[in-house]
């Protein structure tokens, strides 16, 4: 009766089943549930939760598992039907058997061990252990195989995982991902790679003593073949005033004596200009015979300025004028600012040539902007191997100024020498083009900036010049010349040849982009040539540039100029 009871309660074990306790038929030790209770527990805990629910019997759940690895492992719906056909009662009873079984082997050891012990004290605790022990067996003979189902099924929920043995693809997309990442970062980093630092050098300056105190210069004189890229250096001795003038649309230079000029370049502390921006380094130069030599004032600390100010002021008194790249903007108000500041007289100012400005008017057609290194490498054909960024300089100075050596600022040196070689061999250049008028092979777009220049400083024969020859490329350059060279024809009386530029440049362009040209000529032919027929044909065609209200004005009066000239 005592196997029948706990097959019974096994059987039936279930949610919201009531364990009832056990009547001890093989000892005299009466029984309490807490091992039963116990025993039940772990078996029960050993079921996920979510899959105990909406099951009665551990033979159901068995069967829940078996449909879900065989769904997972991809075998036939046949086979399904076959294992949902087993009916939930064999299964029961299988599974109660083996249950028995092990039930019966436990009370079985347990009945021996308490003959053993006479049933004592002793001989109840080993019909405990024995009890246990079936308990214990029933539970990892049905159980264990439920319970890896269940942590495995649980686990492919929540994490998403795969099955063992197959590669999940989004670990294999994470994986390339990574990959690409690592080989992008490697790449970036070989490209930002910090370059190995310079040996230690010397700073290449010396002490001079002077009546105003100690400054430490570096010269270095240039000889007179000395070529920057394609253009040599001795090239601004030859400039002609005038065209200077004409070039920097600045007649007072026309009486200046370039043979004396000074190129001036400063790096300074920071770019914002005012009381707090000391320039730290003065580079300078000037012409001796066609020799050039440069010289650089250095302030090694600060409050050393009054003597690099008052042998500045004293070069300048002996030269001409200033040459400059945005100088006119940045470098003479600087260094105004701190003759003032350190109570030095501020010197005489000099006629300017400001490059930058020239540059501008002449380069602006090529649309990439006017930077000194810029010019330097698409104008004059030089290449810069090492130079320091411009934008690092003042960091590099103050760390000098925190003890550093002077190995850092070499290149800063170097940097500022270059700038004043290429203001010279800039201006030599500049004013050869513009001398040239177009005779030499150059870029067309350049030499249509030349032909506005020139029209500005109303050299008209110059600008006329440089016009047609910028005219020859075709294309917007080339529309752009004609009319300049219209314009220019117009202005000295000759209509004739200003329609056939006109005309011309009606040829080279798109449809839709003559419109503003017809308005040209019907302006020509109307009021200098007095073809009205013809001014009516292009001003119908110059409808797109004019407000309707105007266009319809000029129509009616062409309209009735010809039919009075008619009758």
């Amino acid at each position: 009766m005592d196997l029948k009871r706990k097959l019974s309660r096994l059987s039936s074990a279930g949610p919201g089943s009531q364990a009832r306790a056990p009547v001890n038929t093989v000892a005299p030790v009466v029984e309490t549930p807490a091992v039963e209770a116990l025993a039940r527990d772990e078996v029960v805990a050993r079921v996920p939760p979510v899959e105990e629910a909406g099951t009665t019997t551990i033979a159901e759940v068995l069967v829940q598992a078996l449909r879900k690895r065989l769904s997972m492992d991809g075998e036939g719906a046949a086979a399904l039907d076959v294992e949902a056909g087993v009916s939930a009662t064999e299964h029961a009873q299988a599974r109660e058997s083996r249950l028995a079984d092990a039930v019966v082997q436990g009370h079985e050891d347990g009945r021996a061990r308490a003959r053993e012990s006479g049933f004592t004290e002793e001989g109840a605790r080993a019909h405990e252990d024995g009890r246990a022990d079936g308990t214990v067996r029933a539970r990892a003979d049905g159980l264990v195989d439920l319970r890896e189902e269940a942590r495995r099924r649980f686990a492919a929920k929540r994490g998403g995982a795969a099955e063992p043995g197959v590669p999940d693809p989004r670990v294999e997309a994470l994986r390339q991902m990574l990959s690409f990442w690592a080989e992008r970062q490697g790449t970036a980093s070989a490209r930002k790679a910090v370059e190995p630092l310079p040996e230690p050098r010397a700073l290449p300056v010396e002490a001079r003593s002077t009546p105003h105190g100690t400054v430490h210069v570096a010269e270095q004189v240039y000889p007179p073949d000395h070529r920057h890229g394609t253009a040599p250096v001795a090239a601004a001795l030859d400039v002609e005033s005038r065209l200077v003038a004409g070039l920097a649309l600045h007649p007072d230079l026309e009486s200046v004596d370039f043979t004396r000029m000074l190129l001036l370049d400063t790096e300074t502390t920071g770019l914002a200009g005012g009381t707090g921006t000391v320039p730290f380094l003065v580079g300078l130069g000037w012409f001796e015979d066609r020799s050039l030599r440069v010289q650089q004032l250095f302030l090694r600390r600060m409050g050393e300025e009054a003597p690099m100010l008052r042998l500045l002021a004293e070069r300048m008194a002996s030269s001409s004028c200033l040459v400059t790249y945005n100088g006119k903007s940045f470098d003479w108000p600087l260094l105004r600012t701190r003759f003032v500041l350190n109570r030095v007289p501020v010197p005489k100012e000099l006629p300017h040539l400001d490059l930058l400005h020239c540059a501008r008017r002449v380069f602006k057609h090529r649309g990439e902007g006017a930077r000194l290194v810029h010019l330097e490498s698409k104008v004059l054909g030089h290449h810069r191997v090492g130079d320091v960024d411009g934008s690092l300089i003042p960091e590099l100075y103050f760390r000098f100024l925190r003890g550093t050596d002077g190995s850092e600022l070499v290149p800063v040196l170097e940097h500022n020498q270059k700038d004043l070689l290429l203001l010279a061999a800039l201006l030599g250049d500049l004013v050869r083009r513009f001398q040239s008028e177009g005779t030499e092979r150059q870029d067309p777009r350049d030499l249509l900036g030349f032909a506005q220049v020139a029209e500005r400083a109303g050299d008209a024969e110059r600008a006329l010049t440089f016009a047609k020859a910028a005219a020859e490329s075709g294309g917007p350059v080339g529309i752009e010349a004609l009319v300049l060279a219209s314009r220019l024809c117009r202005r000295s009386g000759d209509c004739e040849t200003a329609v056939a530029h006109l005309q011309r440049a009606l040829t080279f362009a798109k449809p839709g982009q003559g419109a503003v040209l017809h308005l040209s000529l019907t302006k020509l032919y109307e009021h200098s040539l007095k073809d009205l027929s013809r001014a009516l044909y292009h001003a119908r065609l110059a409808a797109p540039v004019e407000l309707p209200a105007d266009h319809q004005l000029r129509l009616e009066r062409l309209e009735r100029r010809l039919s009075r000239q008619g009758a």
